[in-house]
């Protein structure tokens, strides 16, 4: 399964009123393992920033002039995206400016089925608690020191890993804390295997035994099984 973990930068926050995309990028997963392959770019949005925006991510004017607009790096980003499923902290966000930008492009929209929304997965797994991405970042322990402003490609990288812990840690297909066995639903991660409620019986015949002990007698009491006792 392929997936791709998408952030977006933008100069405000409604494209109805004019805002554009300044940077996107996204990080390749398949399944659920990071490939390294990765797509990155800065656009200039054919509009100043505005201060507030430039605070947020910290990129000015001068910085985006020389950027290409939308128009021109849209064939690559669609040709990287792909049908992958993407992965988006607070999706209906990215995805409005996803698609004004393709409308803009005359390019069809990415339906909202195709995002996956990670604050909601957050929101809904730790309900009232700080569901942000350095909130999660610090739940999970993942090193977020370099995010001193909001940049889409750092951004995606630290979500990559808030994902994978959201689903289950690195190995998502060993979670069974969902599992509906007569019982309601558990979501938590702290979910174990009970012990079996009598231990299997041994297997080893009494020939066999009887010629371990002699072993172990051989050995002496320095050997490793009698550290076992």
């Amino acid at each position: 399964m392929r997936e791709l973990v998408l952030d977006t930068e933008t100069t405000g926050l409604d494209p109805a009123e004019g805002h554009r995309i300044v940077e996107i990028a996204a990080v390749e997963l398949v399944n659920h393992v990071t490939t390294g392959r990765t797509w990155h770019e800065y656009i200039n949005p054919g509009r100043p920033v505005p201060a507030e925006a430039q605070e947020v991510h910290g990129l000015d004017d001068a910085f985006l002039a020389d950027k290409p607009p939308f128009e021109r790096v849209v064939d690559s980003f669609l040709a990287f995206v792909g049908d992958a499923r993407l992965v988006i902290h607070n999706a209906a966000f990215d995805m409005r400016f996803l698609n004004a930008e393709l409308s803009r492009a005359g390019r069809p929209a990415l339906p909202s089925d195709r995002a996956l929304d990670t604050l909601a997965m957050a929101r809904a797994r730790f309900p009232g608690s700080p569901a942000s991405l350095d909130a999660l970042c610090r739940r999970f322990g993942v090193n977020n020191a370099a995010r001193e402003k909001h940049g889409a490609l750092l951004d995606c990288e630290l979500l990559a890993e808030v994902y994978l812990e959201l689903i289950g840690g690195r190995q998502p297909d060993f979670q069974l804390a969902t599992r509906t066995t007569g019982m309601a639903r558990r979501t938590d991660s702290a979910w174990r295997i009970p012990p079996r409620p009598r231990p299997l019986p041994a297997r080893i015949t009494d020939t066999e035994a009887e010629a371990h002990a002699r072993l172990r007698e051989k050995l002496g009491a320095d050997a490793v099984w009698s550290r076992f006792d």
